[in-house]
């Protein structure tokens, strides 16, 4: 029963993202969606030196993009489905709401809180505040702490 929804996940070094993309790819095989991956490469401080720059850039990007299929067979064991990928560069509030306007595909966005005393973490602060109203999909937030059989019970 294909339903075309595509969850969303941005993928960032935080311990809680694994709760979020387990969530996602559970939802997806559960609902015959897909899971789409976002990492986003924040500009590097060397501007001024634009052949560091370019190369710092060039790597980060290299990097993401391993990142990135390394988690696509994990996504693809646990949802069913390839993900789709996507990189880009700049602010990470700011590309992931640029992404979810520019690509209607895309039907939930799923983050996971850090549930520690630091807050939420900045994402999910900016989403749920002032935020929000740029996004034209739900979002859902996994509490970071969930175990794997946590997150398969509620998926």
């Amino acid at each position: 029963m294909p339903t075309n929804r595509v969850f969303l996940v941005v993928v960032d070094d935080s311990p809680e993202m694994q709760a979020a993309l387990r969530f996602a790819c559970r939802r997806a095989r559960s609902s015959g969606g897909q899971v789409a991956l976002l990492r986003v490469i924040e500009p590097t401080e060397y501007e001024h030196f634009a052949s560091i720059g370019n190369l710092m850039r060039a790597e980060a990007r290299e990097a993401a993009e391993e990142l990135l299929n390394r988690l696509a067979g994990d996504v693809n064991q646990l949802s069913g489905h390839v993900p789709v990928l996507h990189v880009r560069e700049g602010n990470p509030r700011d590309e992931l709401i640029a992404l979810i306007a520019e690509e209607p595909s895309i039907s939930v966005l799923v983050l996971a809180a850090d549930t520690g005393p630091g807050g939420p973490g900045p994402l999910v602060t900016a989403l749920t505040g002032k935020y929000i109203g740029k996004l034209r999909v739900p979002l859902t937030l996994v509490p970071g702490s969930l175990t794997p059989d946590q997150i398969d019970a509620i998926s």
